[in-house]
């Protein structure tokens, strides 16, 4: 009796971009993470927005002959995307090719790896503004992470904790944490908070791993703040993208899952214990709300924006005008995100709503 031998493969499962620059940056990080394991097939995938989407990257896997998928998220922290989407899609996979097993490791999380990685940008955008602007002490400088933003106050709480310990590493005079959207404080009412702490200088880092449509509109937040605070020196720092440190993450977390270790948070997860003010989404159903935007995106790789996109290129007359495939993007009505991409809920699947979408520092001060 013939024994099958088993075949491993690395599966990288990101969220997707409108943004074609975004999208590189991702495949840049696999690239490293197959660098790291050069034994075995490493391919990617993503949820929404372009291609390849993961159901892609696990036929090329298959095709490669491989049996057991060591999946990782490429995500920061463990919210709806890392809880529900990608576990929703790897699972439907699966039962439609039982003779592949897949094996989900856990976000990247609180490591001390990132914060070294984060606390290496943020002294990036210092020693660039001290160049540019003339030097402020650390004790003059407030510092302000910025975070994706979720309707799960266990990633958005990991986020102040990340602040924390920058501020705490580098010796800032203060620390504040804001988001993109979701959830509140958005970035312009934190600036602007900020900003009347009575600080020299104040230092945006978006906490986050690729470029896209969000980081730039944390920077044009910025933008507009620093322009009514002119006495206050703004500087932008870095996103973590590909810095050596979180590559390795990246490999810590496969080796999770060949060690057995690959656990989440779920002593903190809305969906298994009762949080404050979440506790009606205990037991929710675990479901994809992303299968209608899988693949949408491509083709548009050579659009006129260079791939730095801003979504003009989800614009009907926009892609008219310059001869681009156009796919209406998905409505949200609930502002449950704030990417600049809305949910239909006519499509037939709904999202829980945020019991605090009405903040007056939340998503309904998210400017369109």
């Amino acid at each position: 009796m013939n024994k099958i031998v088993e075949k491993l493969g690395i599966m990288v499962c990101g969220h997707g971009s409108r943004n074609q620059n975004a999208m590189k940056e991702f495949a840049k990080v696999a690239g490293g993470l197959k660098e790291k394991f050069p034994h075995l097939p490493v391919e990617y995938g993503y949820l929404e927005f372009c291609n390849p989407v993961i159901s892609h990257g696990l036929d090329q896997l298959r095709e490669q002959g491989v049996t057991k998928v060591l999946a990782v998220p490429g995500m920061l922290f463990a919210a709806g995307h890392a809880k529900n989407d990608i576990p929703s899609v790897l699972n439907t996979y699966q039962a439609q090719n039982p003779g592949m097993e897949i094996i989900y490791g856990r976000e990247l999380g609180i490591d001390l790896k990132m914060i070294r990685a984060a606390g290496e940008r943020v002294m990036e955008a210092m020693a660039a503004g001290d160049k540019e602007h003339g030097k402020v002490p650390p004790h003059e400088t407030l510092l302000m992470v910025v975070g994706r933003g979720a309707s799960d106050p266990d990633a958005n709480s990991n986020v102040s904790k990340v602040m924390r310990m920058i501020w705490e590493g580098l010796g800032f005079g203060w620390g504040e944490t804001c988001y993109s959207g979701v959830t509140f404080p958005l970035v312009e009412p934190g600036l602007e908070h900020a900003a009347k702490l009575g600080y020299r200088r104040i230092v945006v880092f978006p906490y986050f791993l690729f470029t896209g449509v969000l980081v730039k509109r944390i920077f044009s937040y910025t933008d507009d703040v620093a322009a009514r605070h002119a006495d206050i020196q703004f500087v932008k720092a870095p996103y973590l993208n590909d810095h050596p440190l979180v590559i390795e993450t990246f490999a810590d977390r496969v080796n999770e899952i060949l060690d057995g270790q690959n656990l989440m948070n779920c002593q903190m997860c809305k969906y298994r214990e009762q949080v404050l003010g979440f506790e009606d989404q205990v037991g929710l159903a675990q479901e994809s709300h992303h299968h209608h935007v899988e693949g949408i995106g491509g083709g548009l790789e050579d659009c006129p924006c260079k791939g730095d996109c801003d979504a003009s290129c989800r614009e009907e007359a926009f892609c008219k005008e310059h001869g681009l495939p156009w796919t209406p993007v998905h409505t949200h009505d609930h502002h449950d995100h704030s990417d600049g991409h809305n949910h239909d809920h006519d499509q037939g699947h709904t999202h829980h709503p945020y019991p605090h979408a009405d903040h007056p520092h939340g998503p309904v001060t998210m400017k369109k």
